[in-house]
C-alpha cells in the first residue's frame, strides 16, 4: 500500500473503510485515511515459510491445519474463570459512581427509584464507575419507557472525562443494540464487511423486545476478546481489543 506522500506499508488488512487499518508484519497497527492512499495491491506469495523449512512432516502439517481450522470460542463459559459477582448498583443510591455531562446542570439526570436506575437523558453525558475494570461479564437490563431513544454502555473507558471518553461502546440505540462503536480509536479487530467508519453493525436483525419491555444485555470482555449478547443472541464480536483497566459508563443521550 502506497500513500500519496510516497510512504509504503505492508501487512494484513483489518479494517477497510474511511479509515484503513493494517497489522504490519511486525505486529503493529497502522491507521491510514482512505483519502491518503494512492495505490494498493495484494501480495501474490505467502509470507509463511514452507512446511519443510519448519521441520514439519505431512501428518504434522495436517494436524496443524486441523487445529487452526477448529472452531474455538475463547469466551465460552467453560473457558472463563469468573470471580465473585459484584453488584455495581446497590439499588439505593449512586455510591461508587460519578457523573460527567456536556454542559453544567442542576438536574438529577440519573437517580435510583425502587431499586431501578432511571435517567432523563439530558444533557448528554454519562454515569460511570469510580473503580476500573478490565475482564468481566457485565449483565444489565434496559428499556425505553416512552418513545424510542439512544444510549450506550461504554467499557474500558480511559483518559479524561469528556463526551465521549476513549472506550468501546456497546450500542443501546433503539433497534441497534448489539452494534459496536469505536470511540477515539481503540485498538480492535472487527468484521470489515460490517464496519463503516467507527461503527460495526450487529450480526443479525434486531432482536430487541417491543418498546417499553425489558431487554437483557451481556457484555463479555476477556483479554482482547469482546462479545455482545442481546436477549440471549450473540450479536457482535471483536478481537485484539486494547487491554486496559477502564471505567464502565452508562450514557445519557437524549431519551428517558
Amino acid at each position: 500500500m502506497t500513500t500519496k506522500n510516497g510512504e509504503s506499508f505492508a501487512g494484513f488488512l483489518l479494517v477497510d473503510g474511511s479509515e484503513v487499518v493494517l497489522q504490519t508484519l511486525t505486529g503493529q497497527r497502522q491507521v491510514l485515511s482512505a483519502d491518503a492512499i494512492e495505490s494498493r495491491s495484494k501480495q501474490k506469495t505467502s509470507i509463511m515459510p514452507p512446511a519443510p523449512a519448519l521441520g514439519l512432516g505431512a501428518q504434522q502439517l495436517a494436524d496443524l491445519c486441523a487445529y487452526l481450522l477448529a472452531p474455538r470460542d475463547p469466551l465460552a463459559r467453560d473457558n472463563l474463570k469468573l470471580g465473585t459477582p459484584i453488584q455495581l448498583l446497590n439499588g439505593k443510591d449512586l455510591s461508587d459512581w460519578t457523573t460527567h455531562f456536556s454542559s453544567p446542570t442542576d438536574a438529577q439526570v440519573f437517580r435510583v427509584e425502587g431499586g431501578i436506575l432511571k435517567s432523563i437523558g439530558r444533557p448528554r453525558g454519562y454515569l460511570r464507575t469510580e473503580n476500573t475494570y478490565r475482564d468481566f461479564v457485565l449483565t444489565l437490563q434496559w428499556r425505553f419507557p416512552g418513545k424510542p431513544g439512544n444510549g450506550g454502555v461504554l467499557v474500558r473507558a480511559i483518559g479524561q472525562d469528556k463526551v465521549w471518553p476513549k472506550s468501546i461502546e456497546a450500542q443501546l440505540q433503539s433497534r441497534n443494540a448489539g452494534d459496536i462503536w469505536n470511540i477515539d480509536r481503540v485498538g480492535m479487530v472487527v468484521a470489515p464487511e460490517r464496519t463503516q467508519g467507527r461503527r460495526t453493525k450487529k450480526l443479525a436483525p434486531t432482536n430487541e423486545r417491543p418498546l417499553g419491555e425489558w431487554n437483557n444485555y451481556e457484555i463479555t470482555l476477556r483479554g482482547g476478546d469482546l462479545r455482545l449478547t442481546v436477549n440471549g443472541l450473540v450479536q457482535n464480536r471483536a478481537t485484539d481489543c486494547d487491554i486496559v483497566d477502564g471505567w464502565i459508563c452508562l450514557q445519557a443521550e437524549g431519551a428517558a
